[in-house]
C-alpha cells in the first residue's frame, strides 16, 4: 500500500468530499461519481454509517476511497480496516499521524497557519490540507504559505467551488483540490444521482483543462 498521496490519487486533481447521511446511498452515490468521471472521494466521518459507507464505497473498484474528518487513531485503524486508501484530517493531531504511519497510509493533516505546517514538515509529511481554505484568505493564503515551504504540497478544501477550483489548481503547490458541492446532502436526500453524475463531470472536465 503506498504512502503517498499523489501515487494514490494517480493523477486525479479533483476530490469529491462527502458526507453521507444514509448507507442506502453508497452504492449510487459511488455509480454517478465514477460515471461522472471522478477517480478518488473522500468519505467524512462525521455520520454514524460513515464507516460502512466508506466500505461500500470502496468495494466499487472504481473509486480511490479515502477517510475524512479523522480525529482519533481508533478511527483511522476502522477507516483503513473498512477500506480506506487515505486519511484526512481537519487539524495536525501527532497520535493520528502515527497510526496512519503504523497502517501504511497516507495521511493528510488540516493545517492553517504557518507553525502547523512547520510541525507537519518536521513529522515528515510533505503534503497537506489548507483548511478551511476560503475562510482563511483561499489562494492568497496558500501562496504565502507555499513560499517559504517550496517543498509543500497542498491540498485546499472549504468553501471552494466548480468557479473557484480552476484559480487553485493552476498553482504549483496545489496537488488536488477537495470540495462537497457535486453531492451535496441535498442531493443525496432527493436521490438526484443524475445531478451529482452532472456536477462530477463538470468539475473533472474544469479540473483537467
Amino acid at each position: 500500500m503506498s504512502t503517498d498521496l499523489a501515487s494514490v490519487l494517480a493523477g486525479a486533481r479533483l476530490l469529491p468530499v462527502l458526507t453521507v447521511p444514509s448507507t442506502a446511498t453508497a452504492a449510487p452515490l459511488a455509480d454517478a461519481l465514477a460515471a461522472g468521471g471522478a477517480r478518488c472521494a473522500e468519505v467524512t466521518f462525521r455520520t454514524p454509517g460513515a464507516e460502512q459507507v466508506l466500505k461500500t464505497m470502496a468495494a466499487h473498484g472504481g473509486l480511490a476511497v479515502g477517510a475524512g474528518t479523522v480525529l482519533t487513531p481508533e478511527q483511522a485503524e476502522r477507516a483503513v480496516a473498512a477500506g480506506a486508501r487515505f486519511v484526512v484530517s481537519p487539524g495536525f493531531d501527532d497520535e493520528v499521524v502515527a497510526k496512519c504511519r503504523e497502517l501504511g497510509v497516507p495521511v493528510v493533516p488540516g493545517i492553517a497557519t504557518a507553525t502547523e505546517l512547520t510541525r507537519a514538515l518536521k513529522a515528515g509529511l510533505d503534503t497537506v490540507k489548507l483548511f478551511p481554505a476560503e475562510a482563511l484568505g483561499g489562494l492568497r493564503t496558500l501562496r504565502a504559505l507555499a513560499a517559504p515551504f517550496p517543498q509543500a504540497r497542498f491540498v485546499p478544501t472549504g468553501g471552494i467551488d466548480a468557479y473557484r477550483m480552476a484559480a487553485y489548481l493552476a498553482d504549483p503547490a496545489v496537488l488536488a483540490v477537495g470540495g462537497s458541492w457535486m453531492a451535496t446532502t441535498d442531493h443525496l436526500g432527493r436521490g438526484d444521482y443524475q445531478e451529482i453524475r452532472r456536477l462530477t463531470a463538470d468539475a473533472v472536465d474544469r479540473s483537467t483543462t
